[in-house]
């Protein structure tokens, strides 16, 4: 049982970069097609696309760095627990930033009904199915980038109380690697 207590954070730093991983695809997709049919609802929801994609570039990287890390048993300052912790707050601190503002940015709660108006599909072009995206299905990938957001922030949370918990119960130092 001792294994398992210890031993959760590849598989919490996992979860985390997948997640990363799947925002930073779908994200990349949004600003892309936004940029080649130039009609963004609201130049706030292109900062805040352009946002969430910095955000998971860097939770790809950095967890990528530590996962490698933790199963090498990496013994200098980039791999200690103060290192992470340090990486777990700041990266906390941006996806609930994001998260919270894509929130308050989006209009609507649901995507039953969207107007042409909305501004997710430009009125003058029509709309052909598959090669061009419904009003809907923007609205429901929106909604996808604000859901991953809200995940990763709540895995960013866990991830960083279990390190604390975690330290707390060990009787290393807060330098040392994470397994060595």
């Amino acid at each position: 049982m001792p294994y398992i207590r210890t031993h959760y954070h590849p598989f919490l730093f996992v979860l985390v970069t997948i997640c990363a991983m799947a925002e930073l695809g779908l994200t990349a997709f949004l600003i892309s097609a936004g940029n080649e049919n130039h009609n963004w609802p609201s130049a706030r929801y292109h900062s805040l696309l352009i946002l969430f994609e910095f955000n998971a570039v860097w939770t790809t990287m950095f967890g990528t760095a530590y996962l490698l890390w933790i199963v090498d048993g990496a013994v200098h300052f980039l791999a200690s627990i103060a290192s992470s912790m340090i990486w777990l707050f700041i990266t906390t601190t941006l996806w609930g930033a994001a998260a919270g503002m894509m929130y308050s940015t989006r209009t609507g709660g649901d995507c039953n009904w969207i107007s042409d108006s909305s501004g997710f599909v430009d009125p003058n072009s029509p709309c052909y199915q598959p090669q061009d995206l419904s009003s809907v299905s923007r609205c429901r990938e929106t909604l996808t980038v604000e859901a991953l957001g809200w995940v990763e922030f709540g895995l960013c949370v866990l991830t960083l109380l279990a390190t604390c918990m975690w330290l707390r119960a060990s009787k290393r130092s807060y330098q040392s690697s994470f397994y060595v």
